[in-house]
């Protein structure tokens, strides 16, 4: 049982390290796309600021996931390891697409399917579920907000400041943001890989309840800055420069707007998107300048990516449970 448990907690690891390399474009997209930072800084700079927030927040976002989805009491282990494997291979799919989805919910999906396919619906639990679907469309409704809130203020402010002088002050500016931003991108996501973990551990009877010690946290937190740093150029261009053209100030506003989101569902313990915040942020920033600064059609096949993600991932997840439990 133990090389069982290692092997699984080693999966999760790994979709921990593909977490951060599929969603550091949502760190890094803006200061590329404004030319603050080379790509190779960038991801460095990103990943930095992922392994910082291990030592700050509690892990509300991990206990919701470990234990708020799916009956824990019910599932096994190699329930969890199909889940896994099913956000895995969606996670691969559509980075080799270029397509900015959500990690968080490739692992929902994945592991809510898994258990369906061995227990039912009955398995799941609803209160979390409708919490974690419900926010596929607040999250970006939030970011959105803040950033047409954030840059109207924002341009307010330096309105009567000399292109050039704004320029180079929001290059610097958002350094900061982006700092905010990799910190919360690393507050929400390594907690849900954590609260897996933490699933297994108890499944097979290593931990008699639910908590998360340090070292998982650590660890954790460590996968995903390693993910971030060797993390995918594909989605950086369709984040920073597909959706709409962001110069200094756009991109502070939009990480920012980004940050708030993400530390603030993080402390209430709710597992959201970060690649639908930002998203969300972008658009939001984007359309004060000018209704036809955003490329909808960009835009639309994200949200359409975002609704099926659930879905497909589930359908992975449930098909590797059916494969797997042929040799149970």
């Amino acid at each position: 049982m133990l090389e069982l448990v290692l092997v699984v907690i080693l999966i999760a690891l790994i979709f921990d390290f593909l977490n951060g390399f599929h969603d550091s474009a949502n760190s890094i997209a803006t200061i590329v796309s404004t030319q603050v930072l080379s790509p190779q800084k960038a991801v460095l700079f990103a990943a930095f600021f992922n392994f910082v927030a291990a030592f700050t927040l509690d892990v509300n976002v991990a206990k919701t996931i470990g234990k708020g989805i799916v009956n824990l009491n019910e599932v096994d282990i190699y329930v969890i390891a199909a889940g896994l494997l099913g956000a895995i291979i969606w996670n691969l799919i559509t980075w080799y697409y270029g397509i900015p989805v959500s990690s968080s919910h490739a692992l929902v999906g994945g592991y809510g399917g898994a258990a369906v396919i061995k227990l039912g619906f009955g398995a799941l639990i609803l209160s979390g579920w409708i919490k974690i679907v419900a926010f596929i469309f607040i999250a970006p409704l939030i970011g959105f907000i803040f950033g047409l809130v954030n840059m109207f203020i924002t341009t307010w402010i330096v309105r009567n400041q000399k292109p050039r002088k704004v320029d180079k002050v929001f290059r610097r500016l958002q350094l900061v943001s982006a700092a905010l931003y990799s910190f919360g991108h690393g507050t929400n996501d390594a907690q849900k890989t954590m609260g897996i973990i933490v699933s297994v551990l108890v499944a097979a009877n290593y931990l008699d309840h639910f908590y998360v010690p340090f070292y998982i946290v650590l660890l954790c937190h460590f996968a995903i800055a390693m993910g971030t740093m060797f993390g995918g150029w594909r989605i950086v261009k369709t984040m920073g420069m597909k959706i709409t053209k962001l110069r200094p100030i756009g991109g502070f506003a939009a990480e920012t707007s980004g940050a708030l989101t993400l530390i603030g569902t993080a402390l209430l313990g709710i597992p959201v998107s970060t690649t639908h915040t930002i998203t969300g942020a972008i658009v939001g920033v984007g359309s004060l300048q000018r209704l036809s600064a955003v490329r909808w059609g960009v835009a639309g096949k994200i949200v359409w990516a975002w609704i099926l993600t659930i879905p497909l991932s589930a359908l992975c997840g449930g098909l590797i449970y059916l494969l797997v439990s042929q040799f149970l």
